[in-house]
């Protein structure tokens, strides 16, 4: 059975996609697809989960900064990304505000101090992670919040018939020994 690691298995979807497709699609594609409704939505839930205009936001695999360039035109933020692969990052910065931040970073840390941070989230993210690294991140986002700061975080459920494809999907590529990305799912 193949192994999974999270920096390899993304810098060889990244490329894949960069040569099968034109930049844009291959950004949206790399991040899900569906890049501005999906960015629309994940602006929405950090709306809903009480951001405002000042906040200070780190996003835990910004991708190709669907969410940032969704913020960037609803919100006066301070906005901090990473990712683990640098073609997303530098698309992502070109996608949003000139004030907001992408750093690579391949850690399972979070570069930010401790208490300094509103709002942190990891949309799609955790999916795509063992169990324990989620549980380091996590952490690490509780090190960085500010008193009162919130966690937001997307991930795949069993109990949700919409993501069966996923698991399935991962098997089939399992059975046929193609090495693709994991998917993990919580409860």
């Amino acid at each position: 059975m193949a192994q999974f690691h999270f920096v390899e298995d993304y810098e060889a979807l990244v490329s894949q996609l960069l040569r099968d497709h034109p930049l844009d699609e291959a950004m949206s594609l790399a991040v899900g697809g569906d890049y501005e409704r999906v960015g629309a939505i994940e602006s929405a839930i950090l709306a809903y989960a009480g951001l405002k205009d000042g906040d200070i936001v780190f996003d835990l695999g910004c991708g190709s900064g669907r969410l940032a360039n969704a913020l960037g035109q609803r919100h006066r933020i301070d906005y901090y990304g990473t990712d683990v692969v640098q073609a997303l990052l530098d698309y992502a910065a070109k996608k949003s505000p000139a004030n907001y931040r992408f750093r690579l970073n391949r850690e399972l840390s979070i570069p930010m101090l401790p208490h300094s941070v509103d709002i942190a989230c990891a949309f799609s993210v955790f999916t795509h992670l063992l169990q324990a690294e989620s549980y380091v991140y996590l952490r690490e986002m509780r090190r960085a919040l500010k008193p009162g700061g919130r966690v937001v975080f997307s991930f795949l459920e069993f109990a949700a018939p919409e993501h069966w494809s996923a698991f399935k999907d991962t098997l089939a590529n399992q059975h046929k020994g193609v090495n693709s990305h994991l998917n993990m799912f919580m409860e």
